[in-house]
């Protein structure tokens, strides 16, 4: 009853946030007059006089590729080098010391690429500064980086260009005008809760018991509200949002799924700004939901009705659900929830431990990161809609015996191939990576259960990072050599591959001349687009892991039942 209550009141405020926060990204899109443009332009004119770049110059795709991705490799080895030399640095009031090589490789590739997966413990594995002038930095721009690409690949759908726009004048205008005023309203909120903001380190108090206690604080605040609205992940403890600093209560527990939820979802409603068609963003819109809300209502059942298996246990508390690795103050809807929002939006963020959920409600997460298209992350999400999108329209097509068009342009030979690439590369860096991995002795040393929990284990790890996700089942060992290269190179190439191929099909679209709909044309704005767009989303998913899901997560819940 509760759960289905805080589903859909979430649900509901993020459908009242849509069209205003969309229509505010779109005049940032769309360099449209602001009347904060007063308090923005200065700061931003600063920026690219420092930096000396020309924000009216347009670029082609090709140009926009290399300079996003010039700027990430450029951040990516400043904050690997300032992790190996941390120690020497200041603002290190818990004696953290240096990052091992492998681990440092790993983690600057993670927060760079928007994945935010952590093979460290938060409070111990950096100092104060390398969370602010690294991972915190890296959760603005690597979400600045993946909506500044969104935008370059809604313009080369919605209008006939030679240029895609100017990377660095939207990465620019993206931090300044939308990521740092809504982060710096949420770290008020949040402290005002009760989450630290401060460079104290540790506090010694007494406990109840008559003891010493040794708490470490630091700035948390500031990295809560941007590792939310920037669909980043990662923790300042090891413990996550779990952790009372990170999430004190059930209000900042509802805050921080809302705050992933916002940008992915009314992005979707820029989309239909940018393209000129309100209602095919609808369309869309309603189907995403459609799907989230099915796995999330199936996770929290799962969850609340554990099954004869744990009942024979007879642990305390088995008849109100599942209770392992979940905080009380939460319990089984809220946690499950915010397992489902968290993979759905592609944060990786957690408030309980997926390692210890029942097979099918740990299987809902897994699946979410699968199929990588359910809203997704920041700009990188709208890539994969649209990717599918296309297909779609592709596969229509051919079923009617008519050249596929979108927004009135024909998709041909070009666009198809790189969009099958696109698609192919997530599902080939999951199951190749996992494969390798139960294969080598150095690999499997990592997985701590045996049989078809182990294997979720490694499929949900390598998920995590080909998705940009960056949660963890919590049982499995991540920090070796073998996996911090491994998770790395997933992470890196999930990335960026599908990036800069989504670029190329906006510029192949861009180039070509639009032309009016005719009576042939599939039209995308109707309840049938979205039923097919549905079906070919699930389709594709399953016919790509349903395997791997019968071998992991479905076969645990067959033993046990």
């Amino acid at each position: 009853m509760y759960s289905n209550i805080e589903l859909f009141t979430m649900i509901l405020v993020v459908v009242l946030l849509t069209k205003p926060v969309g229509t505010y990204m779109y005049k940032i899109f769309e360099y449209k007059p602001m009347k904060l443009d007063k308090v923005f332009l200065p700061v931003e004119n600063f920026i690219y006089k420092l930096s000396g770049i020309n924000a009216e110059e347009e670029i082609s795709w090709k140009k926009y590729a290399l300079s996003f991705l010039l700027v990430n490799t450029v951040m990516m080895i400043i904050g690997y080098i300032i992790l190996r030399i941390q120690r020497f640095l200041p603002l290190n009031p818990t004696g953290v010391k240096n990052m091992e090589s492998s681990l440092a490789f790993n983690t600057a590739i993670s927060f760079t690429t928007n994945t935010n997966i952590q093979h460290y413990a938060g409070e111990n594995g950096v100092t104060f500064l390398s969370q602010m002038i690294v991972i915190v930095f890296l959760m603005f721009t690597s979400a600045a980086s993946g909506l500044a690409t969104a935008a370059a690949i809604m313009r080369g759908l919605s209008r006939k260009t030679d240029g895609l726009g100017n990377f660095y004048a939207d990465f620019v205008r993206v931090v300044v005008r939308l990521l740092l005023p809504i982060s710096a309203i949420v770290t008020l909120i949040l402290v005002w809760q009760g989450v630290p903001q401060t460079f104290a380190g540790k506090v010694v108090v007494d406990t109840l018991e008559g003891g010493k206690q040794t708490i470490i604080t630091g700035p948390v605040a500031v990295l809560e509200s941007i590792k939310h609205l920037g669909t980043n992940g990662g923790g300042f403890f090891e413990a996550n949002s779990s952790h009372p600093f990170e999430n004190p209560t059930w209000l900042t527990n509802m805050i921080e799924m809302l705050l992933m939820m916002l940008l992915p979802a009314s992005l979707i409603y820029t989309y239909g700004l940018m393209i000129n068609n309100k209602k095919h963003a609808l369309v869309l819109y309603i189907s995403l939901f459609v799907i989230f809300i099915l796995l999330a209502v199936g996770a929290v059942y799962a969850e609340s009705h554990p099954g004869v298996a744990y009942s024979k246990l007879h642990i305390d508390g088995t008849p109100y659900g599942n209770y392992e690795g979940k905080e009380v103050r939460f319990g089984v809807s809220q946690s499950s929830l915010f397992a489902t929002v968290t993979t759905a939006f592609t944060t990786g963020s957690v408030d309980s431990m997926h390692d210890s959920y029942t097979p099918l409600g740990g299987a809902v997460p897994l699946i979410l990161m699968m199929l990588n298209t359910i809203f997704g992350g920041d700009g990188a999400g709208l890539q994969n809609i649209i990717m599918y999108t296309i297909l779609t329209v592709f596969l229509t097509g051919l079923m009617v015996g008519r050249t596929p068009e979108y927004l009135g342009r024909k998709i041909e030979t070009k666009e198809i191939k790189l969009i099958a690439l696109a698609i192919l590369v997530h599902p080939f860096l999951i199951l190749f990576s996992s494969a390798l991995t139960v294969m080598l002795k150095v690999g499997a040393s990592s997985v701590t259960n045996p049989l078809y929990h182990g294997l979720t284990q490694v499929l949900y790890e390598f998920s995590s990072a080909a998705a940009n996700n960056g949660s963890e089942f919590a049982g499995f060992i991540g920090n070796t050599v073998f996996m911090n290269i491994m998770t790395g190179l997933v992470m890196f190439f999930g990335r960026y591959i599908t990036i800069i191929l989504m670029l190329a099909v906006a510029g192949s679209m861009a180039e070509k001349i639009p032309a009016p709909p005719s009576p042939g044309t599939f039209r995308t704005d109707n309840a049938l687009f979205g039923a097919i767009f549905i079906a070919i989303v699930v389709i594709v998913g399953a016919l790509t892991f349903f395997p791997a899901i019968i071998l992991g997560p479905i076969s645990e819940f067959l033993s046990m039942t």
